[in-house]
């Protein structure tokens, strides 16, 4: 489909809550089934000359960028601001390696995801797993990976977004373009479920932990316990409280909330949203302002933590390490650092693994092969999206944007401790040169 077409099948209000798209009970499969894993990310340039139009199709998409303009009036407009951009954005890419990183370490994902599903899951249930790479405005899009799943004989399906706090405008967009596809017959209809958000999912915190801890050995140790957490997620345009309103600022200060409570709260933080573009209001504070107001207190160590992208990405190494970095010296702050994007550590190939797995009905004990087989079950048992409660957004409860109470869901039993990721419960390390074990130590979840 072209960006126009996309346009035209647009629906105001479509996938405005994770409840819309997940699945009530889970997605049955039989022995002998090719079950299909699509996961989504939204992509990017492969070269400086698919800049211009991969900055194009971000532009045409009314789930990412609302502007009061539609049909061909919209795609001058995209296409001009395109032209203007793509100069700048060039140069950007030029100083992070002349192209995106997202679609080679998207590959990677899915290949270890693959490994790690098949190898755990599939091959003693006797189901075949393949898991699909496909991007949101990039090679390859989502009709080339259809047309692959069909050629590989795939019976079921199952949606996982890269992205771990549900919006709108990235997993949203991400389904609705898959619906359209359907809609218009450019895919055949599977027996489809979709996993929404992991954005509390216990080994995904213990991820992002381990990458702090490692990029805080960047940091001089003398300054080292002084270092203040920055969180930085994309921007979304903020919606007031509403029941049907878009939760991503309930997931990101959830996925916050449990990183810090797993660290045992041990250095001050904040939570800052960046790469704002457009008119709307867009939600706040920025990163920028935040190492203003960080520096103003007299903070002169900071530790950003890119909280809604698990690869590197152009809005880490350039927006964050480069752009960020330089507002952070002009305040006074001396010790700057960027934690490395999660790519294929261990844990978080784990928790994609179990968001996957928590929404299929296999003909296995799933909890039991998720510990090698040895019987031992750990806390919290994979269940699909429905059959659990949601985290207090804060420990104080309301999400500190909207107000709204609840937020990502929660994996544990509410009466139940979490035990945390040990070396047993780890499959073998793929090759990412950054993941490491520090934090395993000191893995603590309360219930």
């Amino acid at each position: 489909m072209t960006p126009l077409d996309i346009l035209r099948a647009h629906e105001p209000g479509q996938w405005t809550r994770p409840e819309d798209c997940a699945s009530r009970t889970p997605l049955p499969i039989d022995e002998g089934d090719r079950v299909g894993v699509v996961l989504f990310n939204l992509g990017g340039p492969s070269t400086l000359g698919e800049v211009e139009p991969f900055l194009y199709r971000l532009l045409m998409d009314p789930l990412l960028l609302d502007v009061p303009v539609g049909g061909r009036m919209r795609r001058w407009l995209a296409r001009s601001v395109a032209y203007l951009r793509a100069g700048t954005l060039r140069e950007h890419y030029e100083l992070i390696g002349g192209a995106s990183p997202v679609p080679r370490l998207a590959r990677e994902q899915a290949t270890v995801l693959q490994d790690h599903l098949d190898a755990r899951y599939g091959g003693p249930a006797g189901v075949g797993v393949r898991v699909y790479s496909a991007m949101r405005y990039g090679r390859p899009f989502p009709e080339k990976v259809a047309a692959d799943m069909e050629a590989d004989g795939v019976d079921k399906v199952v949606l996982v977004p890269s992205y771990p706090q549900y919006a709108a405008g990235t997993t949203g967009s991400a389904l609705a373009y898959w619906k359209a596809l359907g809609a218009r017959g450019e895919r055949p209809s599977w027996p489809t479920t979709v996993v929404p958000e992991y954005a509390a999912n216990p080994k995904y915190v213990q991820a992002v932990s381990e990458r702090i801890d490692e990029a805080l050995q960047r940091v001089p140790r003398h300054v080292r316990e002084e270092v203040a957490l920055v969180f930085s997620a994309h921007g979304s345009v903020f919606n007031a409280q509403g029941p049907r309103k878009p939760p991503y600022c309930c997931h990101v200060h959830s996925t916050v909330d449990r990183v810090m409570q797993h660290r045992g709260r041990d250095r001050p933080f904040r939570t800052a949203f960046q790469s704002l573009i457009g008119p709307n209001h867009w939600l706040t504070p920025s990163t920028p302002d935040t190492m203003a107001a960080l520096a103003e207190q007299g903070h002169r160590a900071v530790l950003v933590v890119p909280i809604a992208f698990v690869t590197d990405h152009v809005n880490v190494r350039y927006d964050l390490d480069v752009d960020v970095r330089e507002t952070a010296s002009a305040h006074g702050i001396d010790y700057f650092e960027v934690t490395a994007g999660l790519n294929t550590h261990p844990l978080f190939i784990e928790a994609l693994g179990e968001a996957t797995m928590a929404q299929l009905d296999v003909p296995i004990d799933t909890n039991q092969r998720r510990h090698g087989g040895d019987g031992h079950a750990q806390t919290y048992p994979l269940r699909p999206l429905q059959q659990l409660p949601r985290h207090k957004v804060t420990r104080d409860g309301a999400c500190p944007t909207c107000g709204r109470q609840w937020g990502a869901r929660r994996w544990t039993h509410p009466d139940r401790p979490t035990q945390s990721a040990t070396a047993t419960d780890r499959p073998a390390s793929p090759p990412d040169e950054r993941s490491s074990s520090l934090a395993e130590s000191r893995s603590k979840e309360d219930p």
